[in-house]
């Protein structure tokens, strides 16, 4: 069975199980991570020197970063839609997991941390608001001619962006422009069976302790 650790509210740790429901595979996610403990401890550290949620043991196989363990259950586990067999799908759907890494991520971080955590100033988040905005404008213009980041399908691609929309919208940001694209696409994506248990974990929009 595959081990998933990581604490229910770290959009990192969702994407991992939300591609594990995907490729409909057995899994435990074990609490680890900020109030949970556990990432300091030797036994973990052994799984991560990073002392980072998530990580993932599959058989005798452990594996740390989030993107790459979404890369890792799609190809592994058969799913060719998720991993296209495609050269430049697949290559269209890597870059948007790592568009979602190095621009996104960072981008919302401190409009995030003010929010949810009461961390920063409201001239950091603002700006950090406004950023992360342009940012899904660019997804949007990208989403006018197909309906997946990666063309007319779903793909691994779609898990860690969307993701992150999850724990962008549940903000109730009330300023956020109208984006159609995107959000038409938000609404394909989360409407997936896989997603459901998304859902059920407590969202990164909530503040937690």
């Amino acid at each position: 069975m595959l081990t998933i650790w990581g604490r229910p509210t770290a959009f990192n740790a969702q994407k991992v199980v939300w591609a594990a429901e995907e490729v409909g595979i057995p899994y435990e996610r074990i609490d680890a991570g900020t109030k949970w403990g556990v990432v300091d401890t030797p036994e973990y550290r052994r799984l991560n020197p990073n002392g980072l949620v998530p990580v993932i043991q599959d058989g005798d196989y452990v594996l740390w970063e989030s993107n790459t363990i979404v890369r890792y259950l799609s190809g592994k586990y058969g799913r060719n839609d998720l991993y296209p067999a495609d050269f430049l799908t697949r290559i269209e759907a890597e870059r948007w997991m790592d568009w979602q890494a190095t621009h996104v991520l960072p981008a919302h971080k401190a409009a995030f941390q003010y929010a949810v955590r009461n961390i920063g100033t409201l001239e950091q988040a603002q700006a950090s608001f406004e950023q992360t905005n342009a940012l899904f404008a660019i997804l949007d213009a990208a989403l006018a001619t197909k309906p997946y980041v990666a063309g007319n399908h779903f793909t691994m691609g779609d898990i860690p962006i969307g993701s992150l929309a999850y724990r962008w919208y549940s903000m109730d940001w009330a300023a956020i422009p109208r984006m159609p694209h995107l959000q038409d696409w938000y609404a394909r994506v989360t409407a997936r069976p896989s997603f459901d248990a998304i859902r059920r974990l407590p969202k990164d929009g909530q503040r937690v302790g």
